[in-house]
């Protein structure tokens, strides 16, 4: 852990339910973070710290850092204007709405020298962080197979701007909002690159012109298969967030682990006894927004890069984009 005696200068632009309910707190909490302020084209509610102004948020000398969280179609702008006004960012995934527009956020900052990162929190999940060091110890023997379900409900009117099922302003649907997490997180987890992703795509239970559920599978570099099912149309009372990976030693299962809470469980299966046992992790309670913004202001206030570089999930955004063709 970096110890460094001062806090980080964040700004929050796009202040929606994930950056209320989860962003805002874990910056508040974070050992080396501050608010600084808070932007949205509507403050009300958004107290001292809110305005609409980002020109004026970007001349501020004591914002360092900007956590984007504005519909997708923005991201790019947003980004490119903090690069400008030398500003690091984590900004929320998915990166845009078309690899072109991703690829200038990276090369925005890469050219104004800042530090870009994409906000994946499942990476930074208690459980799903010692779920990595298992595979990398080699306490599954081979993976074979790594799954992930990862669904809600999503109906039309779920917001009063429900811009998740505008293809425009999301660049897709279910597949877009909910896939890059699985995409990223198998990756991680297994410590092997993608080599190829296939997507299937349905509008079954929902009218919008996105679609409301996906299946992708995929082949990763050293061999091992992956299999990624998401969804707007599984009701929320179902069972809809499970992380399984099959090895040749043991089988974990990850329940409740998906998603923007911290909690659930992880259960080990031998594969010569078929007992089971349910691990214990000690951080598993830990906010995964908070783990994420942590690490993000440790490596800027070191001057050291974020472990996770803007390229590399380019690359992943990159595969999905063309597993819907």
């Amino acid at each position: 852990m970096v110890m460094i005696d001062r806090t980080l200068g964040w700004a929050v632009v796009g202040c929606g339910w994930v950056a209320r309910d989860h962003v805002i707190p874990a910056i508040h909490e974070a050992r080396n973070g501050r608010i600084v302020a808070l932007c949205d084209r509507d403050p009300s509610g958004l107290g001292d710290l809110g305005t609409s102004d980002l020109a004026a948020v970007l001349a501020d000398p004591a914002v360092e850092a900007v956590y984007v969280a504005t519909p997708n179609d923005q991201h790019s702008p947003v980004v490119s204007a903090c690069a400008a006004a030398g500003k690091h960012v984590l900004c929320e995934k998915p990166m845009a709405t078309k690899s072109e527009d991703a690829a200038v956020m990276v090369a925005a900052c890469a050219d104004a020298g800042v530090t870009l990162g994409i906000a994946f929190d499942q990476r930074f999940h208690g459980a799903h962080t010692h779920l990595r060091a298992l595979v990398a110890g080699g306490f599954l023997g081979t993976v074979t197979q790594a799954r992930i379900f990862y669904a809600c409900w999503l109906p039309p009117d779920w917001a009063a701007d429900n811009w998740r099922v505008d293809p425009k302003r999301a660049g897709g649907g279910a597949l877009w909002d909910l896939a890059p997490h699985g995409i990223d997180l198998l990756e991680v987890l297994l410590g092997s690159p993608w080599t190829d992703l296939h997507a299937l795509v349905q509008r079954r239970v929902h009218d919008y012109p996105v679609d409301d559920g996906a299946v992708l599978t995929g082949r990763f570099q050293d061999g091992a298969l992956g299999t990624i099912q998401v969804g707007y149309n599984c009701p929320d009372a179902l069972p809809r967030r499970t992380l399984e990976l099959v090895g040749t030693k043991a089988m974990v299962i990850a329940t409740d682990t998906m998603g923007q809470t911290p909690g659930g469980t992880l259960t080990l299966i031998d594969a010569v006894t078929g007992s089971r046992t349910d691990l214990s992790v000690p951080d598993i309670e830990r906010s995964p927004f908070l783990n994420q913004i942590e690490a993000f202001g440790d490596a800027i206030l070191a001057g050291q890069p974020f472990p996770y570089p803007a390229e590399r999930d380019l690359r992943l955004f990159t595969l999905m984009e063309r597993s819907c063709r």
